[in-house]
């Protein structure tokens, strides 16, 4: 008999994503899994376009408590009936969304599941950019659709009033969440050798999907800017994704083939950590990426351009974090020379504005939200009460 099957007393929690072994929405949702108290709820984890002998799932290390169920979809769109399968199955009291367009995908089954169940759906960016890149008609469902949820949870206050604005979520569904970020784990991860880097350094680290967004092309024009003033300077990206091919292409243009190196999506970049010069982020938009806590966790200087308002409201004036004055090629080469000429050899910071997402403290809010959550019940039409969560 399966946990799922076996009668339990606990409020059932599903944690709802794509796959596990990506970037920051599917490492937030694999420490809510495991952190996430056991004794308070009965958890499981659906990962909709994996299956059971995923490699990312047997490395996952999930903790035996939490029932996972891998829904083998070829995408996420695809998913529509195993996933409402599996819901009237369980019947989840609260279930935690944890992407873009699975947020969608749950709200616009909502109607279909048969039973009473809270929906609190993750927002792992800037609504506004989202949309933007969306066609017309898509747009109108978004906006439609993200006001039928019980509780949108944003990682920063101007992230939640651009979701206010841009969705007309009303303010008392948005609550602003730090993301877990395990300290621990961070500081245990064994540093990767010194000559893997390309060069003698000053040595930039960057880490994300290898997309238009996060703005890996403006790093390589910047760093071709930053090297006539330190002609050792190498980068290293940690990551994967659509744009690798064109990248690579532009390192060869621009003649960065020994300063830069591509080396995939990375288990533990933390590994990195320990030899980087800097953390850079280099997104056009970003929300506020979990690749820059841990960095700051680290104590490692972090260069960023200013890839959000939430992002820049954080770390506005903290020592060791340089932030540019614009998301292009030459403010961030001018950040990066300004930064590199002020930092002493292998210098670490105390950053401060990360303490919060520690993740004893952010998991105790997340339970405080989920507590208050499920001890709302539905009211006579099946709609679900909750009470103003608040925004900022």
């Amino acid at each position: 008999m399966t946990k799922a099957s076996q009668p339990n007393s606990q409020p059932r929690l599903l944690l709802l994503i794509p796959h596990l072994g990506g970037g920051g929405a599917e490492q937030v949702t694999a420490l809510l899994a495991r952190g996430l108290s056991a004794v308070k709820y009965d958890l499981h984890l659906a990962l909709i376009t994996q299956t059971i002998d995923s490699p990312e799932l047997v490395s996952a290390r999930l903790p035996p408590w939490v029932t996972v169920h891998p829904l083998g979809a070829r995408r996420v769109r695809s998913a529509a009936l195993p996933l409402l399968r599996l819901l009237r199955k369980l019947r989840p009291q609260l279930i935690v969304s944890n992407m873009f367009h699975l947020n969608f995908l749950v709200l616009l089954l909502r109607p279909f599941f048969g039973f009473p169940v809270k929906i609190a759906i993750r927002q792992n960016g800037t609504a506004s950019s989202a949309l933007a890149r969306l066609p017309r008609y898509n747009q109108l469902f978004y906006r439609l659709l993200y006001r039928r949820a019980d509780c949108v949870v944003c990682q920063s206050a101007a992230m939640a009033r651009d979701l206010r604005d841009s969705f007309r979520v009303p303010e008392n569904r948005l609550r602003v969440l730090p993301n877990p970020v395990d300290f621990d784990a961070l500081h245990s991860v064994k540093p990767a050798p010194v000559n893997d880097w390309p060069d003698s350094g000053p040595r930039l680290l960057a880490v994300g999907r290898l997309s238009f967004e996060k703005g890996f092309d403006l790093l390589l024009h910047s760093l071709v800017l930053v090297r006539q003033q330190f002609p050792s300077a190498s980068l290293v990206v940690l990551g994967s994704g659509p744009e690798e091919p064109t990248l690579k292409t532009l390192c060869c243009t621009l003649s960065l083939e020994r300063a830069v190196h591509f080396l995939g999506h990375a288990i533990e970049p933390a590994a990195w950590f320990h030899a980087a010069t800097l953390f850079v982020l280099s997104s056009r938009h970003e929300g506020l990426p979990n690749a820059l806590l841990e960095a700051a966790a680290a104590g490692l200087p972090i260069v960023s351009t200013p890839a959000s308002d939430g992002l820049v409201e954080l770390v506005r004036q903290e020592p060791g974090v340089w932030v540019a004055s614009a998301p292009t090629s030459e403010a961030l080469a001018d950040t990066l020379t300004t930064a590199l000429t002020t930092l002493e050899n292998g210098q670490r910071f105390q950053h401060a504005f990360v303490t919060p997402f520690q993740l004893k403290p952010a998991l105790a809010v997340w339970e405080e939200l989920i507590d208050r959550f499920l001890a709302d019940s539905p009211d006579a039409g099946g709609r679900v009460r909750t009470d103003p969560v608040g925004v900022v």
